[in-house]
């Protein structure tokens, strides 16, 4: 294919590009591109957010280029701190390798396994010795260091920052020297990371590597970024009734966004769905679209169909009544779950909150919700049941 349309079809989606002059160049030499993506084994299962960056993998692959998927079991030892306020704990060893082995296995839902080199970081990590170190780290500054929004944050308001959180994006820069990266993929919260990674390889007198940056997945609260630790992913080895449940839960505003970050249709295709509902269809029409072709492709086309019509059955059995309470409540931050029910006189006491959140009689937006550590983002309207007659729309504004 020539360098042209390869750009176009690289350049789908994403949200930046930096050194799009060095990428022509190499295409229009016809040279085999090393693509590399890196993901810390942080949790043991890959979710929706993670094949945003890996689906423009598989672009890269379908392209002709080679595939580097490395999964940082050296680098989680530190702990990435991009868009973190506090130090990330580092995980143990085991828990390190459990995840990386997990990590390796579900990435070839999205990737082409014939195709796709896995690689792990520890095998230069764990060889530097603190000399390494030293010259590693005698390659940048703090000054440059604070620049990074999280550490500039941190750094205002007094909170503590780790030295070895600086080692972390010169590590990852590092990964690009050992892998001599011609791109990069990453999201847009990791770009300060990718930059480093151009400098280090500008010092060793090599090829600096094209930066692209693809755009954060919110998640099914349609204001966080999508992860494990805010409860609000889709974990790509769910079943499918989870799969199509919670797809269906996202809010209508960002139904779109996921269309372009996540479904493999035609961009010309998704252009159709967009206006058939700006032309007054119904949006459900369009996200059963998106929660079919999602559940699909991470289990079966009979199981998606199957998890469609369990949908529906239960969508009728559970047909919302038209006069719903609405309330309004005040709280500052986030407004846990257990503390929530009790205030809206759900439960008697926080303790029979708990309670009934590990019995599964409680639901947000449908969708049921067992965990204590849930949460309601300030300045969102929610949904909350609790068994089958008590019902309630609560607003919660921050003050």
């Amino acid at each position: 294919m020539n360098p042209k349309k390869q750009i176009e079809i690289i350049k789908q989606g994403i949200d930046e590009i930096i050194g799009e002059d060095d990428l022509i160049e190499k295409l229009k030499q016809g040279k085999k591109l090393t693509v590399k993506v890196g993901f810390d084994p942080t949790a043991p299962d890959l979710h929706l957010g993670h094949t945003v960056v890996l689906r423009k993998m598989r672009q890269f692959q379908d392209l002709g280029h080679k595939v580097i998927f490395l999964i940082g079991d050296f680098t989680g030892k530190i702990g990435d701190p991009s868009g973190k306020n506090k130090t990330r704990p580092p995980l143990t060893d085991e828990e390190i390798k459990e995840n990386a082995n997990t990590y390796a296995e579900q990435v070839f839902n999205v990737l082409d396994e014939d195709k796709t080199v896995v690689d792990f970081n520890s095998r230069w990590g764990d060889q530097m010795t603190a000399a390494d170190m030293i010259k590693l780290s005698a390659q940048s500054t703090v000054a440059r260091m604070i620049e990074r929004d999280d550490f500039s944050k941190r750094y205002k308001n007094n909170q503590p920052i780790s030295i070895h959180e600086f080692l972390y994006p010169l590590m990852q820069g590092q990964d690009s020297v050992e892998l001599k990266a011609d791109v990069e993929l990453g999201g847009t919260d990791q770009k300060f990371n990718l930059l480093v990674g151009r400098d280090l390889q500008k010092n060793q007198g090599m090829s600096p590597q094209t930066i692209i940056t693809l755009p954060l997945l919110e998640g099914l609260d349609g204001i966080k970024k999508m992860s494990k630790s805010e409860n609000n992913y889709i974990g790509i080895t769910e079943d499918a009734d989870q799969i199509f449940g919670k797809t269906m839960s996202i809010p209508d505003e960002i139904m779109f966004k996921w269309f372009d970050l996540l479904s493999l249709q035609s961009t010309d295709e998704i252009e159709k769905i967009k206006k058939s509902v700006d032309e007054g269809g119904n949006p459900r029409d369009a996200k059963i679209l998106l929660a079919v072709e999602l559940t699909e492709r991470f289990t079966s086309a009979k199981e998606a169909e199957t998890a469609k019509e369990n949908f529906f059955k239960k969508f009728a059995k559970n047909e919302l009544p038209s006069d719903i309470e609405e309330k309004t409540l005040m709280h500052k931050g986030d407004y846990p779950l257990p503390n929530l029910i009790k205030d809206i006189g759900f439960a008697s006491s926080t303790s029979e909150a708990l309670r009934l959140l590990s019995q599964g009689a409680v639901k947000v937006d449908q969708i049921k919700v067992d965990s204590k550590d849930f949460h309601i983002e300030p300045n969102t309207k929610k949904l909350i049941q609790v068994g089958k007659k008590k019902i309630i729309y609560i607003t919660i504004q921050g003050s």
